[in-house]
């Protein structure tokens, strides 16, 4: 069923994209949240707060068709917002929130007196971060991600609601056409299967590969 290749490819893509964007926005969260500047703590709390309390299909629905039909009643021009584009957004700004969580859990992870020896080698805070505490806390945070991106991954079928034509959407517009909707279920859950099953696959080589470079050193 090519329309279910073609679906899967969608879905791939857009979780990808939001993983990216989410990392980007969750590693930034997550050294605001840890801040001692409460000018940075607090938003990041409550945007971690927010986004974790509320179910991400009407985070999708207010993005997609409460703010465009409040912005059309507003300026009297109706809005559209890309399907596709849509989807990545509010799935970025998801992930984001629990990548945040991820990522300040694997920063407090590493102890103490590497940021205190860092520091005492002339290196400013921001300098401990990028070169010393951020690529051992990786490791800690991996497992975490990967599983991110398994969630994220089986949660993109909530975009089918906004007409995105990721794999679930494109197995309903197949069943329209040929009725059989059995045969085609399987088959989204199938494709779902062998998708989680390879990122699990590869973030235990990733582990490994990790685990093989702490032996070495």
């Amino acid at each position: 069923m090519p329309s279910l290749l073609q679906g899967a490819l969608i879905t791939i893509e857009v979780t990808s994209l939001s993983v990216f964007f989410g990392t980007i926005i969750g590693i930034f969260v997550a050294l605001g949240k840890m801040s001692s500047r409460k000018a940075l703590r607090w938003p990041s709390m409550t945007y971690i707060d927010v986004i974790r309390g509320t179910p991400l299909l009407v985070q999708i629905l207010l993005f997609y068709y409460g703010i465009p039909g409040l912005i059309s009643s507003m300026t009297g021009q109706p809005l559209r917002i890309d399907p596709i584009l849509a989807g990545v957004f509010v799935c970025s700004i998801n992930s984001g929130a629990y990548v945040a969580e991820i990522v300040r859990a694997g920063i407090q992870s590493v102890d103490r007196g590497q940021m205190e020896a860092a520091r005492s080698l002339g290196m400013t805070h921001s300098q401990s971060m990028k070169k010393i505490i951020l690529p051992q806390a990786f490791k800690n945070i991996l497992p975490p991600m990967g599983n991110e991106f398994i969630v994220l991954l089986k949660d993109s079928s909530l975009l089918a609601i906004i007409g995105v034509p990721e794999l679930l959407q494109s197995g309903r517009l197949y069943i329209a056409t040929t009725f059989a909707s059995f045969p085609v279920y399987i088959g989204v859950a199938l494709v779902y299967l062998v998708l989680t099953l390879s990122i699990s696959k590869l973030i235990d080589y990733l582990e490994r590969r990790l685990g093989v470079s702490d032996s070495r050193n």
